[in-house]
């Protein structure tokens, strides 16, 4: 349990172990890594990682400056090591180090001074995208759990994170904060990845359609012009 910028104890629950929410909420490298991770595997997994790897460190936090000049294939094989830290540990074992590597070239390696001196979310968000292995989506989802849960609280910074910051909703790891709410995320998830499935099917269907229709259109325009009397670029 930490302080967070509204001088609120801050708990968290998304890794659904204790030591490695109590890791996430007093480390910002560690939630910046955890948010890093989360793609392609269980949240919980995701979340788990920076407490595992600063385990295999030999550390009870994760440092910057350390893991940016850590030997890469002694880095990797901190992630490869079963069990693994990810699914693709490989390429997620570069990704924190490029992360880090910024970290320590922007920000002399302190990973909260990406959002302490933010002036707006808008502001928050540009430098979030910024951060290597941050997309879009993965920035909005970070800025909108900032927000919810540490008390980063730039002006418009609601706006920023988009349906991300939306207060009640259950679309990301910002909107955990127990087992029942990563049941509500889980199920918008699944439910959210069917329909992007459902609306890929559609579009395919769709364009089969209409080259079918189109084949089918200049078969009977050829078979017209070959008739007798029919029209033929000849005639």
């Amino acid at each position: 349990m930490t302080t967070s910028d509204s001088g609120k104890d801050i708990t968290l629950r998304i890794a659904q172990n204790p030591e490695a929410d109590e890791l996430l909420g007093r480390s910002p490298l560690a939630a910046l890594v955890g948010m890093l991770l989360d793609q392609q595997v269980p949240m919980e997994w995701a979340f788990t990682g920076p407490y595992t790897l600063a385990e295999r460190m030999g550390s009870d936090d994760l440092d910057a400056g350390r893991i940016a000049a850590y030997d890469p294939d002694a880095f990797t094989e901190l992630f490869t090591t079963k069990p693994a830290l990810h699914r693709y540990p490989g390429s997620m074992a570069q990704r924190v180090q490029q992360l880090c590597r910024f970290l320590v070239a922007e920000y002399d390696g302190d990973a909260s001074a990406v959002w302490r001196s933010a002036a707006t979310g808008d502001d928050l968000l540009e430098r979030l995208n910024a951060l290597p292995g941050f997309g879009a989506q993965k920035a909005r989802i970070f800025l909108a759990l900032l927000g919810k849960q540490f008390g980063v609280r730039p002006t418009g910074w609601r706006e920023a994170a988009g349906p991300y910051g939306e207060a009640g909703s259950h679309r990301s790891v910002a909107d955990i904060t127990g087992p029942e709410s990563l049941a509500e995320v889980r199920a918008y998830k699944q439910e959210a990845k069917a329909a992007a499935k459902a609306a890929k099917t559609a579009v395919k269907t769709t364009a089969k359609t209409t080259a079918k229709t189109t084949r089918n259109a200049a078969a009977k325009t050829a078979k017209a012009a070959k008739k007798p009397g029919g029209s033929s670029p000849d005639k």
